[in-house]
């Protein structure tokens, strides 16, 4: 006899039943973390697979050369292209190895046996395949290779099948300069994207045989990179798009050269590195030529010094420091003459290298003895004394000099008529009287731009002794810039201290920052390569065709890097750090930009705008033209 339901409970199952279907439309409609990270399509072709609205294809390396070298995949690691990359690495037993390897090897001297009974000439390849097997066997019996199954798996990504096609060919291409062969993986595009997304699955399995040594050559992580966890920004890797973030005081010294041709924007990435290393606490002196930093100065807060005849600074090259040291006072006084010794051959026509190699020397034998006696007395009148408690008297001046040469033996007095422009001749007062600056600020420029051609590499040489001593009275981290640096290595005695600078202002925590535009006659003297010897970090911008040959000799540059170095856009170069180099764009913010952007020729007036990422200026010497951290696609 049948149950009769109760209505009651029909009631609760037809509500229970609406209850589960509500919840499973709910559940429907729910996204989960699958669904926002799965593309909304996947289809699977011979050649290629498509996810959603990107393509892709999978290729796989099947050749490799008989010798590899270490970071042959850099080229493609570095690749300014979407790709992914897969290594898998299989382990096998030594023992295996050699079993089959004394096989093979049996198998091969067979067929050399049986080619040389017939007659046939002898195979190079089969030679070469023996060879490598008896060393692959020594080295495996007594433990110093390990062998490995190897499979490398790339798959490529673009936005329509011909960039996909170009992406393959200029991958392919890559490869075959290093004799790598690849192979696209047909009818087995699923398989490949599956072994190359982070799943840990070898669906392809093409493997080769490789040793430790070879498979070491393919380690993954060596990317052109120069980014440090501390330091300032100086532009964009375009090996990977990645920041060149640097602390030059970080390596063994701060020291850095910058060459490039009128208008590439050597002063204006200098500038850029100059207030951006003030944000981190250094101090920057400038020596400027052409009044190029003053915007820049007026913009800080710096101290603009101008020298010229008119103008009231002075600067007493017989100033000493004041050294806390008692090692370093004991030698400064000494350490000054010899100074003392390099400017006044400067300054009473000194030593200068000519064109064809040729010294012509400024003072004689008698001229130089008499000079140095003639310095020691004039120190002495002043109560100096290499005594450092009488450093702190009041210094003499050329004046003083003058007096005393003019009143001594020998060649004195001729040396005090050659001297004596400099007192009260034409070029009286801006050396010959007590100093009257003072470089304590976070920047300091000393524009010499309205001194005669004559008086330039002596002011220049002035400078960088006042410099010197300032630095070494207060130490703290300082970069100097000297802009036209070529205009010193004219002459003999001012690039001696140019060198002299470089080599010892890392114990002194200073950086010298060497610019210059003559890269002929700078590289041509035997100081100007020691200076970039001295240097850690060097940036090259875009050379004359005359300047790249001396320049890739000096740097060892590819034959790449070679042809690049001639025709880099404005704003672009190679920058060096230790033993890295990358190819790097100057980057600037808009404030930045403005503040360290100058008209040619003028005195610190604002250039032209910024062009945009679209439009390249027509003069780069008015406008860089730099990217915008948002025109770099960061």
């Amino acid at each position: 006899m049948a149950k009769k339901l109760d209505p009651v409970d029909i009631a609760a199952q037809q509500r229970a039943r609406e209850q589960a279907e509500v919840e499973q439309a709910f559940l429907k409609g729910v996204t989960t973390l699958r669904d926002l990270i799965a593309p909304s399509s996947i289809e699977i072709h011979s050649s290629h697979f498509r996810l959603g609205t990107k393509y892709g294809r999978t290729l796989y390396v099947y050749g490799y050369p008989r010798q590899i070298y270490t970071g042959w995949l850099s080229s493609i690691i570095n690749i300014d292209e979407v790709l992914d990359i897969s290594m898998f690495i299989y382990p096998v037993e030594s023992q295996v190895v050699l079993n089959n390897l004394r096989k093979k090897v049996t198998q091969m001297e067979a067929s050399i046996a049986i080619n040389s009974e017939k007659g046939r000439t002898r195979d190079p390849g089969l030679e070469a395949a023996i060879q490598d097997a008896e060393e692959l066997r020594d080295q495996l019996q007594v433990g110093a290779e390990r062998f490995f199954r190897y499979g490398l798996y790339l798959t490529l990504y673009a936005d329509s099948l011909d960039e996909l096609g170009f992406v393959q060919h200029k991958i392919e291409t890559i490869f075959g300069q290093q004799l790598v062969f690849s192979k696209v993986a047909s009818s087995q595009q699923e398989q490949g994207m599956n072994s190359t997304i982070p799943q840990m699955m070898d669906q392809l399995q093409i493997r080769r045989n490789m040793n430790t040594g070879a498979i070491s050559t393919s380690f993954p992580f060596t990317s052109a990179d120069l980014t440090d966890s501390k330091g300032i920004l100086y532009g964009i890797n375009m090996h990977n798009n990645g920041l060149v973030i640097f602390d030059r005081f970080s390596l063994e010294n701060a020291n850095m050269v910058v060459f490039a041709k009128s208008g590439a924007g050597k002063s204006f990435t200098v500038k850029l590195e100059a207030i951006r290393s003030m944000m981190t606490g250094s101090d920057i002196v400038i020596i400027d030529p052409e009044n190029e930093y003053q915007k820049l100065s007026d913009a800080v807060g710096g101290s603009y010094i101008r020298l010229s005849l008119s103008s009231d600074t002075r600067i007493n090259p017989f100033d000493l420091p004041k050294v806390i040291d008692t090692e370093e006072a004991d030698d400064a006084l000494r350490a000054n003459l010899v100074t003392l010794h390099g400017l006044f051959r400067l300054m009473l026509g000194g030593s200068q290298t000519t064109a064809n190699g040729q010294i012509l020397a400024g003072l004689t034998p008698a001229e130089e003895a008499d000079l140095d006696q003639g310095l020691i007395d004039t120190y002495a009148r002043a109560g100096i004394t290499s005594d450092p408690l009488t450093h702190h008297s009041t210094p003499p001046t050329i004046a003083d000099l003058y007096d005393t040469l003019l009143h001594m033996g020998g060649t004195g007095p001729q040396l005090a008529q050659r001297l004596r422009k400099y007192t009260s001749g034409t070029f009286a007062g801006i050396f010959s009287q007590q100093s009257n600056i003072d470089i304590n600020n976070n920047m300091v420029v000393f524009n010499i731009r309205d001194l005669e051609d004559e008086l330039r590499p002596v002011a220049m040489y002035i400078v960088l002794s006042h410099i010197w001593n300032i630095t070494r009275t207060d130490q703290r981290k300082r970069m100097l810039i000297v802009d036209e640096a070529w205009q010193l290595m004219k002459y003999d005695d001012s690039a001696n201290f140019l060198f002299s600078l470089a080599k010892r202002a890392r114990k002194y925590q200073l950086g010298l920052t060497t610019i210059t535009q003559d890269v002929e006659d700078f590289m041509g003297s035997k100081m100007g390569r020691a200076i970039v010897a001295n240097s850690s970090m060097q940036l090259l911008l875009k050379q004359s065709s005359s300047a790249v040959d001396v320049l890739a000799d000096v740097f060892k540059l590819t034959e790449e890097e070679r042809k690049r170095l001639a025709n880099f856009p404005v704003g672009q170069g190679l920058f060096f750090a230790g033993q890295n180099h990358v190819h790097i764009q100057i980057v600037s913010s808009e404030t930045e930009q403005q503040l360290v952007t100058t008209g040619r020729g003028a005195s610190g007036t604002p250039a032209q705008a910024a062009p945009s990422a679209q439009t390249q200026p027509t003069e780069p010497s008015v406008s860089p033209g730099y990217m915008n951290p948002g025109e770099s696609g960061i």
